[in-house]
């Protein structure tokens, strides 16, 4: 008996500082290597959000951690049995690096879990392991695992005092308490052990599949090869994730904010529609798309539409559902008290008027100017618009320092 082929039922967020083993862990477990731009290859370093998917399963002839296993055989004790399938998962791995955090936000967004990886060989904690964290307790994520990663380079006494840093770090925080997992991802050793972990700590959360579909778009493209003939083109294809409903082939789909449109020096977006021709998950075919994993929706759009990320931080819904475009809006925020990702501690100073300010929203990244101050509220007047799916939508606020965007609070529209 073959394991059923499935859509992915969570999305594991893989972050933390530059350089740390994420893409390795990554690999360990699904035996997929996920950075595959030749840039990110030469720099070694992931640029767009690198994503992989892994069924899970637990072989009964065997002793747990041992017992859990990424494929339907065990090679731990040879038994003939086949192990039983539970679930599959993917990882969606975001880049470590500063000038990246963009990217890794709108990662955190489809995020129902995360693993945060500490190298083990490096002073703790780095300023992108502090950043991420602090990203992840905006976006409200609740699993968390720490990776120690590397142990296999440092002595005993080394990984136990780093071990106790990190308990430290995380003491009186959102994730105090969190496992925290020593691991070689070179060496494989220990995965099994983070496999029960991730079965134990980020279960599959409950998806209310009646609600209006929304997918946070990502990723779009065009498929097409150059000099592809007129009548073999493919139409463009938008990959990102499902957050609530679910979308099936055919159905009549809209995309928002849209297509920017110049007349007369005016600017204004135009909301797209077309219909769904294909759906897939890693690289199976499905007919209906499910809350979980990162999804590449096909559709019947032109492909100059879609390709080089056009339409990264859209929003995908049914044709008939109603999602605001919003110009400008209003927020309820909250200030970190220390900008984070810099090496000093530099305080955070208040928002002030006319001030410029880098928000993130779901997979969308825009700037806005304030244009209206209070004590917990502010207003923003934004130079690209945001779709904004449901009340209570969080909005990461980062503002320039030292030539850089760096986080400074969170806000609620």
């Amino acid at each position: 008996m073959v394991w059923p082929k499935v859509q992915p039922e969570v999305n594991i967020g893989v972050v933390g500082h530059v350089d740390h083993g994420k893409t390795t862990l990554v690999q360990a477990i699904t035996g997929v290597w996920t950075s595959k731009h030749s840039e990110e290859l030469k720099r070694g370093m992931t640029i767009k959000l690198g994503y992989a998917e892994t069924s899970i399963g637990l072989c009964k002839s065997c002793r747990k951690p041992e017992a859990y296993v990424t494929e339907p055989s065990c090679k731990s004790c040879g038994s003939d049995e086949e192990p039983e399938f539970l679930r599959r998962v993917s990882f969606i791995d975001a880049p470590g690096h500063e000038v990246l955090m963009a990217t890794m936000l709108s990662g955190a967004a489809l995020m129902d879990g995360a693993i945060l990886v500490v190298a083990a060989n490096e002073p703790f904690p780095q300023p992108q392991t502090r950043e991420h964290f602090v990203a992840l307790g905006i976006i409200g994520t609740k699993n968390l695992i720490i990776v120690q990663n590397k142990v296999d380079v440092v002595s005993r006494e080394e990984a136990l005092k780093q071990y106790k840093d990190i308990q430290n770090f995380i003491k009186g925080t959102w994730a105090e308490g969190s496992p925290i997992i020593p691991v070689s991802a070179l060496h494989k050793l220990n995965v099994d052990y983070l496999l029960q972990t991730i079965e134990e700590r980020i279960k599959t959360p409950y998806r209310d599949l009646s609600q209006q579909p929304v997918m946070l778009v990502i990723r779009s493209f065009d498929i097409n090869k150059p000099g592809t003939s007129f009548e073999d083109l493919k139409g463009g294809v938008i990959g990102g994730s499902i957050i609530q409903g679910m979308f099936k082939i055919d159905q009549e789909i809209k995309i928002v904010p849209g297509l920017r449109v110049e007349s007369q020096g005016k600017v204004s977006y135009e909301p797209i529609y077309t219909k769904v021709s294909s759906i897939r998950f890693g690289d199976e075919e499905f007919n209906e798309a499910k809350p979980g994993g990162l999804v590449a929706i096909g559709t019947y759009l032109d492909p100059s539409l879609t390709k080089a990320d056009s339409l990264l931080g859209n929003v995908v819904t049914s044709a008939n559902s109603k999602i605001d475009v919003l110009w400008d809006f209003r927020m309820k925020y909250n200030l970190l008290e220390r900008v984070v990702g810099v090496k000093e501690l530099l305080k955070v100073d208040p928002i002030r008027p006319k001030e410029t300010l880098m928000l993130s929203v779901g997979s969308s990244t825009t700037l806005g100017v304030v244009t209206h101050v209070k004590s917990d509220e502010i207003e923003v007047s934004l130079r690209r618009p945001v779709a904004v799916w449901s009340k209570g939508v969080r909005v990461v606020i980062s503002r320039q320092i030292g030539g850089r965007w760096r986080m400074i609070g969170w806000g609620i529209i």
